[in-house]
């Protein structure tokens, strides 16, 4: 069997660049509002972004927290600056502390996922206000795991990378040269005090992608645990993993009452 380890497509750059373009003109908007963290993936997608609709269409949003330090502050404003796109701050503690007595729990996931979603809710408004879409940065690693907070940062209009595994989305990034800073920090959802998303998850994804990518080949879990050296009892966690979040990327599922059912026999 050939490696399970996928591979940047070579069209990849291209085709995100018509993706983007072509849903920004469908849609009648400006440009497109991306949530920029400081991570890999927001930096690639503003690149991309910047680079198929041009500086002035592009706005990014960053929402910091109490827990943000001021160097990565410092360091996303000035990559928006560098790529000469729009830029804007807003502080989520303001936001959140009203709503940490409704959640009477000490909780982390439960206030990182509220954390998510208001940052989704500023997305949105700055998006309303300049007449522009919510692009997304999550890839296709984290969206068939389900390592994202449905309605927060999986609350968007598009996905630009969400059909590229993690391990592309870095190839992706050095072949674009971006910062060595971005590409060399660890993966984090940034939810909890030192958290990070390989420690979560249990693997790192060098090794979650080639399962996943198995999966994407239809082989089955004893093929992926042979062609990977990954022990089958972990292959087959990753697999029940996800099955179990494949809720988060399908829209709410209705019962079939009428002649045509959205998301059933009525597609747009």
């Amino acid at each position: 069997m050939d490696s399970l380890v996928p591979r940047l497509p070579t069209h990849a750059r291209e085709t995100i660049h018509r993706f983007l373009r072509a849903h920004v003109r469908e849609a009648g908007a400006k440009g497109v509002v991306i949530g920029s963290s400081g991570g890999i993936d927001s930096a690639l997608v503003l690149r991309l972004s910047k680079d198929a609709l041009g500086p002035s269409r592009v706005w990014a949003v960053s929402i910091p927290d109490e827990r943000t330090p001021p160097a990565l502050r410092a360091e996303v404003a000035d990559y928006a600056r560098d790529l000469r796109v729009g830029f804007s701050e807003v502080e989520l503690a303001p936001l959140e502390i009203p709503f940490l007595p409704l959640l009477e729990t000490d909780d982390r996931v439960a206030r990182g996922n509220l954390k998510a979603r208001l940052r989704m809710v500023v997305w949105y408004q700055e998006a309303r206000r300049r007449g522009a879409l919510v692009a997304g940065t999550g890839n296709k690693s984290e969206l068939l795991l389900g390592y994202f907070t449905k309605y927060g940062d999986g609350g968007v209009d598009l996905l630009p990378i969400g059909d590229l595994y993690k391990t592309s989305v870095w190839d992706l990034a050095a072949e674009l040269e971006l910062p060595k800073s971005v590409r060399e920090r660890a993966p984090t959802a940034g939810l909890w005090e030192g958290q990070t998303d390989e420690e979560e998850l249990g693997m790192p994804y060098a090794m979650l992608d080639q399962i996943l990518f198995g999966l994407e080949r239809l082989l089955e879990p004893e093929e992926i645990a042979r062609a990977t050296g990954v022990p089958l009892d972990r292959v087959e966690a990753i697999v029940g993993r996800v099955r179990t979040f494949r809720h988060k990327r399908r829209p709410p599922p209705i019962p079939k009452l009428m002649l045509r059912t959205l998301g059933l026999d009525w597609r747009d």
